[in-house]
Parts: structure tokens; C-alpha cells; sequence
């Protein structure tokens, strides 16, 4: 049986390096066999040898956990545990005598559909950008980037209903407090999130990316969805508790 690089015999085991300098000789021997009118079969070499680099990197990348991605875990198992902490008082004060209950307003399960949307044409971009179709990866970041934005201003519309409700910072029980404090947490971790794709959609229009790398589309992604999914457990949360 011939191998990839016309050699018989060749060792399953043989690492992608070997074989990109096997195909560079491959190019140099097309290169003498070309004439110079006919350079049809030194482009198709070139693109397999890009397509070789670009499986060469994410091999390497798989192999093991980017420092990127260690750090968003890191980040995000701390903010469950402030999270967890959060609500957990809340549990607490929820007990005690003279607690309001709070009535969420519509306009949150407009927002959790908003996000909910956006989660998709995140994992949809990711998708576009592994298989290098480019425009399309543009599009949808710009669509996630919009949702995210519409998200963040159903929120605010939100916390003005509770506020013409008179739940507010002020009162014994506390329940004001805690949801501004919990709710308005979450909305900033949005911000942030839009922020990062605003500077990601403005990356891809200009051209300044890495187009073999899929790591800081992931890595954002990893974030979208943490956040996604985090305020599906706030909402579910306020609606048993609240």
C-alpha cells in the first residue's frame, strides 16, 4: 500500500513535519516539471501544502488545553462560585419575615429568546469559521453582536418595569437589593461579552485574523454559551424563589 507521499510501506506513525517536507520536495520536482505557461499543478501543491499547515495546527491545538481556554475555565468557576454565592443568600433572605416576592416583568422571556438565538448563530459561526467560509462567519458574529445588544436593552427595559413596581434598592427585605445586585451582575457580564465581539467583528471585516486559528472563536464562544445558560438559571431561579 502507497502512502500519501507515494512511498510504500510507510510507518503509520510518520508526524505531520515529515510529511510537509515530503510534499515541499514534491513542489520543488513540480517546479522543474512546469512549464511556464503551466503552472495549474504548482497551485493545486501549494494549496495541499496550506491545508497540510492548517491540519497541522489543529492537531496541535487538540492535543492539548489552549492557556486561553484554561484561563476563560478558571474565570468561569469563579464566577459560578460568586453566583452560587448570590443566590444562596438570596435563598437565605427569602425565609425570613417581611419578604417580597417579585414578579418578573415579560419582557425577560423576550430577552432569554433574544439569547437564546444568539447562542445559536454563535455556535453557527464557529461552525462557518472551521469551514473557512469566511463571509458567512462575518455575518452571523455581526447577527450574535446585535442580539447581544437587544438582549442588554430588554434587560434594561426589564429593571424599569420592577422599578415603576417599587422594587428598589431600599426596603427591609432585601429582595430589590438582591435582584439588581444578581440581575445587573449578569447584564455586565453581557457587556462584556458584547464588547469582545465587537472587537472580534471588527477583526474579521478588516482582515487582521488568524484564518487557520479557531481558538479565539472558540474561546468566545465558550463565553457566550457560559453566559447564555447562566441567565436561564437566574430565570428559572427567580421564577421557584423570587
Amino acid at each position: 500500500m502507497t502512502d500519501g507521499f507515494g512511498g510504500r510501506g510507510a510507518p503509520k506513525e510518520l508526524n505531520m513535519n515529515n510529511r510537509m517536507r515530503s510534499f515541499r520536495m514534491m513542489i520543488e520536482v513540480q517546479k522543474l516539471k512546469c512549464p511556464p505557461t503551466g503552472g495549474r499543478p504548482l497551485i493545486v501543491a501549494h494549496r495541499w501544502l496550506n491545508k497540510i499547515k492548517m491540519d497541522i495546527v489543529s492537531n496541535e491545538q487538540h492535543k492539548r488545553l489552549h492557556p486561553h481556554k484554561f484561563t476563560l475555565w478558571v474565570a468561569m468557576a469563579s464566577m459560578i462560585m460568586m453566583f452560587a454565592g448570590l443566590t444562596s443568600a438570596f435563598i437565605v433572605k427569602s425565609n425570613l419575615t417581611g419578604w417580597r416576592t417579585i414578579v418578573l416583568p415579560q419582557i425577560f422571556w423576550v430577552s432569554t429568546v433574544v439569547i437564546l438565538a444568539s447562542s445559536l448563530t454563535m455556535q453557527m459561526a464557529i461552525k462557518a469559521f472551521k469551514s473557512r467560509e469566511m463571509q458567512r462567519y462575518r455575518t452571523l458574529m455581526g447577527v450574535t453582536f446585535v442580539l447581544g445588544i437587544a438582549f442588554v436593552i430588554c434587560q434594561v427595559f426589564g429593571f424599569g418595569e420592577l422599578w415603576e413596581q417599587n422594587v428598589r434598592f431600599k426596603g427591609s427585605s432585601g429582595a430589590g437589593q438582591f435582584f439588581y445586585a444578581i440581575a445587573g451582575l449578569h447584564a455586565l457580564h453581557v457587556i462584556g461579552g458584547v464588547v469582545a465581539l465587537t472587537v472580534m467583528v471588527i477583526r474579521s471585516l478588516t482582515g487582521k485574523i488568524k484564518l487557520y486559528s479557531a481558538i479565539p472563536v472558540e474561546v468566545m464562544g465558550m463565553y457566550w454559551h457560559f453566559v447564555d445558560l447562566l441567565w436561564l438559571y437566574l430565570l428559572i431561579f427567580f421564577i421557584i424563589v423570587g
